[in-house]
């Protein structure tokens, strides 16, 4: 391990089992280095590709204090443009979304194609090059209609590595050909790892989600409420009964089972199961009711979520009639965005096939809980008699992230 630096977060006296010091919640240096090693080591979540459908569509995306544009160009390819004028570094695209022909800089009038070739300067002299100028680009890809950006300086992780163990829990679900049904955005006033741990844990389910304690198995709650590795011990014994069933009844429909999570020493964290919902729900619905049409391969409600985590800021829950992305922004050191995309078939027509009122309603009142439990446990992390306290049976997959992160990120 290199010598520690000032933007180098410091592991000394770190125990496993114990959340981190306060500085590691708010700290700009440790934030900026954060940042950095994300932008460099990870795939990043975005968006559903079918937000930019047409040609010079386009929408801005921001992470920590980078800009990108992602753009649909002339042959139908997805760009990740740094929103950086290649003149003197201004913005470039001042509005949030839009469809464009070209992208012009409002400062000096810059102009590039949609594929962030520089066509146009004016008044710059003999000699210069345009070729030279065009707008610089993060790396991109696509999963399953799913598009991921990686902001590594030179070659960007093995994107086959990130994203094919993962496939087979994807497929059946149809989420290239699905569509964005309703979006929301919760900002966040925490730290992105406290957003993070809150989400890797079951342990508050009970008192601060009771709508979401309704919908599941109390047994799921207590053994996989966050998902394979997320409790030790008896709590995950308790539940083998149940989901011994369900496996047998999926199983013999040719359904996808079985579930996996990364340890520390992962290079992604990343995570996948098929867990059922609870007793009698065909889906992740206040009722259990049906919610939209099935999507993809999915001939009948088999009751249960497939739960995909590609690391810790980009996760999907998908159920045999709709999908939840989630996606953790970092913004600033006490700032995360969330923000939720809900997927349907993409035939399904709005006031016929799905009530979006209805389609959000688990996890959006869920997602405005966490605002809240996240950001007054941020407030408390930052009072100078906070000490890292020790975490429960049900924190297991909590104390791995924090050990996975010291590893990466120090």
């Amino acid at each position: 391990m290199a010598p520690e630096s000032k933007s180098t977060p410091s592991t000394s006296g770190f125990q496993y089992g114990r959340s981190l010091p306060g500085r590691f919640y708010s700290d700009i240096a440790i934030f900026d280095h954060d940042f950095r090693t994300i932008a460099a080591t990870q795939w990043l979540l975005v968006d559903h590709v079918s937000r930019i459908p047409h040609i010079g569509d386009y929408f801005l995306f921001s992470i920590g204090g980078e800009s990108l544009i992602i753009l649909r160009d002339r042959e139908y390819q997805i760009h990740a443009l740094y929103n950086v004028c290649r003149h003197r570094g201004s913005r470039v695209c001042l509005n949030s979304s839009g469809r464009v022909r070209s992208l012009t800089c409002p400062y000096h009038a810059w102009t590039y194609d949609l594929d962030g070739r520089l066509r146009a300067a004016a008044a710059m002299g003999p000699g210069f090059d345009t070729a030279s100028y065009g707008l610089r680009k993060a790396h991109t890809q696509i999963e399953h209609g799913l598009l991921f950006v990686c902001l590594a300086p030179e070659a960007p992780p093995d994107f086959e590595l990130f994203a094919g163990r993962l496939r087979p829990y994807l497929t059946p679900h149809g989420l290239a050909e699905a569509k964005v049904a309703v979006r929301h955005v919760y900002p966040t006033d925490a730290n992105w790892k406290l957003v993070v741990e809150n989400f890797l844990e079951c342990y508050h389910c009970k008192p601060a989600h009771p709508t979401y304690c309704a919908v599941h198995s109390p047994g799921k709650l207590l053994a996989f409420g966050a998902g394979p590795g997320s409790a030790s011990g008896d709590l995950a014994a308790k539940f083998s009964v149940e989901l011994a069933e369900w496996e047998a009844e999926a199983a013999k429909q040719g359904m996808v089972t079985g579930m996996f999570g990364d340890g520390p020493e992962s290079d992604y964290f990343q995570a996948a199961s098929r867990l059922p919902i609870g007793r009698g729900y065909l889906t992740e619905s206040i009722d259990g009711l049906p919610l939209a049409p099935l999507m993809g391969s999915v001939k009948a409600f088999d009751r249960a979520q497939t739960a995909v985590v590609f690391n810790p800021l980009s996760y999907v829950l998908a159920n045999s009639d709709h999908a939840v992305v989630l996606r953790f922004t970092p913004r600033g050191p006490c700032s995360t965005d969330i923000e939720a995309l809900w997927l349907v078939h993409e035939d399904a027509v709005e006031g016929r096939d799905y009530d979006p009122l209805k389609l959000v309603r688990v996890w959006d009142v869920t997602l405005r809980e966490d605002k809240v439990i996240t950001e007054n446990n941020q407030a408390g992390v930052r009072s100078a008699t906070y000490t890292p306290g020790p975490h429960s049976l049900h924190e297991t997959r909590v104390s791995d992230f924090v050990a996975w992160y010291l590893r990466r990120f120090a």
